[in-house]
């Protein structure tokens, strides 16, 4: 049977949901010894948490060993594309591919697929890291895939 995903708001997941992931936070950064020890700290029977451990993940996780597309609205500085890779190679990932607009009226476009098999943060914390430098306007993920 094919398995369908979906991408999910957290806010509209059910509380259930919820502390099945942040149990199973806790588990994966060794906060606890067990999995008794992680549904007792979130407040969750571990009937639950064994319905859901296989069924819900963070977006971050479900991206690892793939690629992602990321779209960026740059100020047209020099030297803002190698500053722009640095950060990308910082976080161990590998570029796959790179599409720059020519620059219009200051601005320009750039297109990167990345490899994140062997990034060394979350999506979430590359994206924070690359919103902070000063010459790009935005930056979003266009797409992900195998």
């Amino acid at each position: 049977m094919d398995k369908k995903f979906y991408l999910v708001r957290e806010d509209v997941l059910p509380e259930a949901m919820k502390k099945v992931l942040a149990a199973k936070e806790l588990i994966e950064r060794k906060k606890v010894d067990s999995v008794a020890d992680a549904v007792q700290l979130v407040d969750v029977s571990r009937s639950v948490f064994y319905k859901y451990r296989d069924a819900v993940f963070p977006f971050h996780t479900m991206v690892r060993e793939k690629i992602i597309t990321l779209f960026f609205h740059l100020e047209d500085r020099s030297g803002t594309l190698s500053k722009l890779l640095s950060v990308v190679a910082a976080a161990n990932c590998n570029v796959l591919t790179i599409h720059q607009t020519i620059p219009l009226q200051g601005r320009a476009n750039v297109t990167l697929s990345i490899s994140t098999s062997e990034m060394t943060m979350t999506i979430d914390e590359l994206l924070s890291q690359l919103k902070q430098l000063p010459f790009v306007e935005k930056v979003e993920i266009l797409g992900s895939g195998a």
